[in-house]
C-alpha cells in the first residue's frame, strides 16, 4: 500500500512539472518570454505548430543533455557549454525542416536559427535543467514546450481568422472583411496584449479564490 501510494504520488508530481508550462507557467502567457518569434511567426496557425515544435525540439533535446551532464560542467562556463548544446539540437531541428519541410522552413526564416538565443530555452537550461534529475527535465522541457507551442497557435488561430478570414487554409468567415492590422505588427501586440491580461486575471481570480478558501476553512477551525 505504501508503495502504491508512493508511485502514484511521484507520478502527480511529474504531472505538475509538465502542466506548469502548459498552465501557471506558460512561458508566453505568464512568463512573457521568447516574444519576438511569438509576433513574428504568429500570422498563420501552420508557421505556429512549425515553430512550437522545433522549440519544443530543442527544449527537450538540449534538457535531458544539460541534465545528463551538470555535474561535469563548470559553474564559470556554464553558459557557453549550455548554447554549444541548445545550438546542437537547432541545427539537427533546422536541417530536419531543410530535408522535410522546406516550405515551412522558409516561411520561418531566421527564427529557427534563432531559437538558439530563446529566452525559454535557455532559461529553462539555467533554472531548471541544470540542477533537476533527468526525468524531472523530461517532464519539465515537455510541458514547456507545449505551452509554448499552444500560445503559438491560440494567437495565430486569431490573427488568422481575423486578418484573412481564414483557419489552415480553409474559409471559416464568408462575407468578413479581413482586418489587415491583424496581420501586422501592431495585430500581434494586440493580440498578445489582451490575452496575456486575461491570462493574469485568471491567475489573480484563482489566487483570491485559494486565499478566500483558505481563509473560510481557518475560520472553522
Amino acid at each position: 500500500m505504501g508503495e502504491a501510494q508512493e508511485i502514484w504520488g511521484e507520478m502527480r508530481r511529474l504531472f505538475k512539472e509538465f502542466t506548469k508550462g502548459i498552465t501557471v507557467e506558460n512561458p508566453t502567457f505568464s512568463l512573457v518570454l521568447g516574444l519576438c518569434p511569438t509576433l513574428a511567426v504568429s500570422t498563420s496557425v501552420i508557421n505556429a505548430i512549425g515553430m512550437g515544435l522545433a522549440a519544443t525540439f530543442v527544449l527537450l533535446g538540449s534538457n535531458i543533455i544539460i541534465s545528463l551532464v551538470r555535474k561535469l560542467i563548470p559553474s564559470q562556463i556554464r553558459i557557453p557549454c549550455f548554447v554549444v548544446i541548445i545550438a546542437t539540437f537547432v541545427t539537427i531541428v533546422e536541417l530536419l525542416m531543410k530535408a522535410y519541410f522546406p516550405a515551412l522552413n522558409a516561411a520561418l526564416g531566421i527564427f529557427v536559427p534563432l531559437i538558439v538565443v530563446n529566452c525559454i530555452v535557455l532559461g529553462r537550461a539555467e533554472a531548471f535543467a541544470c540542477k533537476r534529475p533527468v526525468v524531472d527535465s523530461i517532464f519539465d522541457g515537455l510541458g514547456m514546450g507545449l505551452g509554448f507551442t499552444l500560445a503559438l497557435c491560440v494567437i495565430a488561430g486569431i490573427r488568422e481568422v481575423l486578418g484573412s478570414g481564414d483557419f489552415l487554409g480553409f474559409g471559416v468567415l464568408k462575407g468578413f472583411e479581413p482586418i489587415t492590422m491583424m496581420r501586422l505588427a501592431p495585430g500581434a501586440l494586440l493580440t498578445m496584449g489582451l490575452l496575456i491580461g486575461l491570462v493574469n486575471f485568471w491567475h489573480l481570480k484563482r489566487k483570491t479564490g485559494k486565499e478566500i478558501k483558505k481563509a473560510g476553512c481557518d475560520g472553522c477551525k
